[in-house]
């Protein structure tokens, strides 16, 4: 009788894994307060696998959310269906992280922004979390890139 095969989950971008950390930070940022400082330094040292991400995108994400925290928190509001104190502290820090990029790293196609934060929820949060995740970037994403939004669909409509 042969051994079943073990299928290698697929390897994770340098991206992915930042984001991954910048999420994992923000979290501990919302229930710990801890600096911003001290949090990166744990972050970093409580991971072998951190210097196979991007930094630099680890720390723009992580940095910026939390000086833009209540930027972030006022943009996102009208996108969300109940009061923000309710939401989950893993589903606000993926929240934080893509509005975040969505709205201060244009360079980023927001497709890839929605996509990488409902694969967050899916890996780290509640059951349906990624389904709330996707609902409210798309929802910010239509107002902060609404230009972008356009191409896009002009594109399809015209392929």
């Amino acid at each position: 009788m042969s051994e079943p095969q073990k299928t290698k989950p697929p390897v994770k971008s340098a991206r992915r894994r930042a984001r991954e950390f910048a999420v994992q930070a923000l979290y501990q940022w919302q229930l710990t307060q801890d600096s911003v400082g001290s949090i990166e330094r744990f972050i970093k040292e409580s991971s072998t696998s951190f210097v196979r991400a991007d930094e630099e995108l680890f720390r723009m994400v992580f940095f910026g959310a939390v000086k833009e925290v209540e930027g972030l928190t006022v943009a996102l509001a009208p996108h969300i269906d109940r009061p923000f104190v309710e939401i989950s502290p893993v589903e606000k820090a993926i929240l934080y992280a893509g509005a975040y990029e969505i709205i201060h790293m244009p360079q980023t196609p927001y497709p890839v922004i929605v996509n990488e934060a409902i694969e967050l929820a899916k890996t780290f949060g509640g059951t349906d979390g990624h389904k709330f995740v996707n609902g409210v970037l798309d929802k910010l994403a239509a107002v902060v890139r609404a230009q972008e939004i356009e191409g896009v669909r002009a594109k399809r409509q015209g392929a």
